[in-house]
């Protein structure tokens, strides 16, 4: 009897719950709108993914965006890093570093480094990092 009483409570309240999401307007259709940032990656540039003298800004945006764009894991948790450092949080964003060398921003990308795993060469080649390195690293070699 306590069982059938229970099990018909639990039956009215997701009744009403139903009817109540409904008159809310929602549904199960996603909120229309842009995605995040960091999820709105170049296309991977065409070619020989081997060759030298690629598209480091569309290189970055596609293999690092996920993660580094705004919004992203990486992005989110070096921002915390650089205003802890006393640096503005626009540094968060590596686009915007001026203080990255071509051989650090190479060294991270096949070592990582804190919570960055390392990317082997099939992931991204070395003329890739080399094009990637080439944008980000604004401090020279």
């Amino acid at each position: 009897m306590r069982r059938g009483l229970v099990l018909s409570l639990l039956a009215i309240v997701a009744g009403v719950w139903a009817v109540a999401y409904q008159q809310a307007g929602a549904s199960d259709q996603p909120v229309a709108g842009p995605p995040p940032p960091y999820q709105m990656r170049a296309i991977a540039p065409a070619g020989d993914r081997l060759a030298a003298g690629r598209d480091g800004q569309a290189l970055f945006s596609n293999i690092c965006g996920t993660c580094h764009l705004a919004g992203g894991m990486g992005t989110n948790m070096l921002t915390k890093l650089r205003v802890m450092a006393g640096q503005p949080p626009e540094t968060g964003l590596l686009a915007n570093r001026k203080d990255l060398t071509q051989t650090y921003v190479k060294f991270v990308v096949r070592h990582g480094i804190r919570a960055m795993p390392r990317l082997t060469k099939v992931e991204v080649t070395d003329a890739e990092l080399d094009a990637i390195a080439q944008y980000l690293g604004k401090a020279g070699k």
